[in-house]
Formats: structure tokens, sequence, C-alpha cells
């Protein structure tokens, strides 16, 4: 199994990258966090990946964190989750988002998600519960952390992530002037910064 790999970003989406191993390139399906997490085209960047083998494809989902990915892995264990229902809980939902919903049982938060009915919301919580919580304990410590970076810290990565994506300088700090004060966290902030600017 693949489990993670290094290389140079070839070509980057907000659902994929192209990854350059050695001369060798990899697709690989991300969430929006990872997307948005990525480097510039030409830069080195590791990702954690869960490499599935089907009958007709052989795909290859990345993550940019150990949590993200074993979180991932969890979630597609659920009775009627597969890889692609849970790549896109990862992008409208952190792993410790997810766990927090679990945890305070909140239907509510995850049917805002696409492709999420009330049954499949009320199935996660169920099946979920025990599962989640071994890592729910590792994400608390980099949700703590990450509460304690500064708002000028977070502006600063989202604009780097929008301009990552191929908007301007000048687009990017008008999006992000726009969100100012919302206390937004960064993956928060961009989504809200690529609606604006869609």
């Amino acid at each position: 199994m693949i489990g993670k790999l290094k290389g140079i970003v070839e070509s980057k989406s907000t659902h994929d990258v192209l990854l350059d191993v050695n001369g060798v390139c990899y697709e690989i399906e991300l969430p929006l966090s990872a997307a948005f997490s990525l480097p510039a085209v030409g830069e080195a960047v590791s990702l954690h990946t869960h490499f599935v083998v089907r009958e007709d494809a052989q795909l290859l989902y990345g993550f940019s964190s150990l949590q993200d990915r074993d979180t991932f892995r969890v979630l597609i264990k659920v009775n009627g989750v597969g890889p692609k229902l849970g790549i896109a809980i990862l992008s409208g939902l952190s792993a410790a988002d997810l766990a927090r919903c679990v945890e305070l049982e909140d239907v509510s938060a995850l049917v805002k998600l696409p492709g999420i009915g009330k049954k499949t919301a009320e199935r996660l919580l169920i099946e979920l519960r025990d599962k989640l919580s071994s890592l729910a304990g590792e994400q608390s410590v980099g949700s703590v952390l990450s509460a304690a970076v500064a708002a000028k810290d977070i502006s600063s990565e989202a604009e780097s992530a929008l301009i990552g994506l191929g908007y301007k300088p000048v687009e990017a700090a008008k999006a992000i002037k726009q969100h100012a004060g919302e206390g937004l966290e960064l993956e928060a902030l961009i989504r809200a910064c690529l609606k604006g600017l869609m």
C-alpha cells in the first residue's frame, strides 16, 4: 500500500494534485483542506495517502495530516460511505470538527454536507462514536494550537493559498479584507473568500 508520497507539485486544482515523484507523476484526489495547503507549482510537498484498488480503477487519496488520513480510513468503513463521500465530508468539516459533531451528536451540521441525508448522518453518528474517540484526543491538541495562531498569520496563509490557486495578489488581499474581523479559522476563511471570488 502507498501510505505517503513526497514529490514536486506538477499541477493542482481545488480537488486534486499531480505529484511528480522522481519522474513518475501520481494523480491524487484531495479534500479542500489538503488542496488549500498545497505549495506553489514546482515546489515540494509531502502527503499522507490512501490507495484504493477497484476492478475498473486504482485511486490515490491524499491528506495534509495523518489525523485526516486516519479519519478518512474510519469514515470509509461506515456502511454507505465510500471514498468519494469521505472526501466530501472532510472537505466540509475538519477531522476535529467531525469528531466534535459526533461527540455532540450534531445531525444538523452533517446534513449540510453534500451527499449526506438525515439517515446517513444518523448512521455516521452511531458508527463513528467509538471509532473517533481515539483520534479526538490527538486532534484536540491541534485545535488548541490552531486557536492560538494570530489572525494576522491566518490571513497571510489564506492569501498565499489563494495566490497558489491562481488568483492575483490584489484579488486575494481584497477577498481576505472583506472577511477580516470575523474570527474565521484558516480553512473557513479560504472557503469564504473562494465563494466571494467565484
